[in-house]
């Protein structure tokens, strides 16, 4: 498929995703009702039930799935690595080791998610600081993160092991993602529009990086300032999600890698649309993990897992 073709298509699937996830929910609301609800027609149970419980959710999906996956395109950038995905750098782990222990403390919403922010820069510059220090190249880098990863995840079963049982519910829902506390997306909209047009205007440096830090080095390229500003702009939208949504994974491993196998190769082209097909995979997540059992919820993540694998595979094939 052509790449104009392709962001065509992207655009036309957000307005779809956002009303698909704006529609369905444990409460059955016809189309009509909807569209009145949106337009402000009349006030009413379905009027309350669009703007003050769906939409806000859905706005803040689309802006987590955004992130998630321009950090996951700009970490296999940074790292040469297929498998490189937002937590791979440990920014989750130490997200969650913060929250889980605001929430075994008893903290209120607010003050987990300030703990939660400060878990994830606390990670951001240990791995800085550890994987760049004494001239680290991208191999270390990717190697602290991964221990520290391993680490957090002990920190993280002792913290579940000690947890009351009527809290253990809550912190397993905050680890495998959970956007029903999603009701203030502006930050998460704020820091995506940012990173993008950051990493989009270094678009072509991305390309000439993936040649090898010394033919990127030879073309005149500043590597190790475009790798500062890569692994900084992928951790801000990764801390970002983290302290919106938790812990969803797979997006940033699958949605670069979809846009990839459609014949996306470039920067230029590759950033916008993953930001805006991991945007409508995340808010269809999000919108079958609150209906398909409903009025049971299901975390998010897990949604994004079940979907994502048996996607990617399939992909994987038709491409060999």
């Amino acid at each position: 498929m052509s790449r104009p073709f392709l962001l065509i298509l992207f655009l036309l699937l957000t307005p779809l995703s956002l009303l698909a996830g704006v529609a369905f929910g444990s409460v059955d609301l016809s189309l009509g009702e909807v569209m009145c609800a949106l337009a402000g027609k009349e006030a009413g149970l379905a009027t309350d039930i669009v703007w003050q419980l769906r939409l806000p959710r859905v706005v803040s999906a689309f802006a987590c799935g955004g992130l998630l996956a321009l950090a996951g395109a700009l970490l296999q950038a940074l790292l040469h690595n297929p498998l490189a995905d937002p937590y791979v750098l440990g920014i989750s782990g130490g997200s969650a080791v913060a929250a889980l222990a605001a929430m075994l403390f008893g903290l209120a919403a607010a003050a987990v998610n300030l703990a939660a922010l400060g878990g994830a820069l606390a990670a951001v510059g240990l791995v800085f600081a550890l994987g760049f220090g004494r001239g680290g190249n991208m191999v270390r880098l990717l190697l602290t993160g991964v221990v520290l990863s391993a680490g957090f995840g002990a920190l993280i079963s002792l913290l579940l092991t000690l947890a009351p049982g009527a809290q253990v519910r809550g912190m397993l829902f905050w680890l495998m993602g959970d956007l029903s506390q999603a009701q203030a997306p502006g930050l998460a909209w704020g820091v995506l529009l940012t990173a993008l047009a950051l990493a989009w205007w270094q678009a072509n440096s991305l390309d000439i990086l993936g040649l090898g830090e010394l033919k990127a080095q030879s073309l005149g390229v500043a590597v190790r300032p475009l790798q500062f500003g890569i692994y900084f702009t992928a951790s801000a939208a990764t801390a970002a999600v983290v302290v919106e949504a938790g812990a969803i994974g797979f997006v940033g491993l699958i949605v670069p890698h979809f846009v990839r196998l459609l014949g996306v190769s470039g920067h230029r082209w590759l950033l916008p649309l993953a930001v805006l097909a991991g945007g409508s995979f995340l808010t269809l997540a999000d919108t079958l993990a609150r209906t398909v059992i409903a009025p049971q919820q299901l975390p998010v993540g897990v949604l994004t897992a079940l979907l994502g694998v048996p996607l990617l595979l399939f992909l994987l094939t038709r491409k060999d």
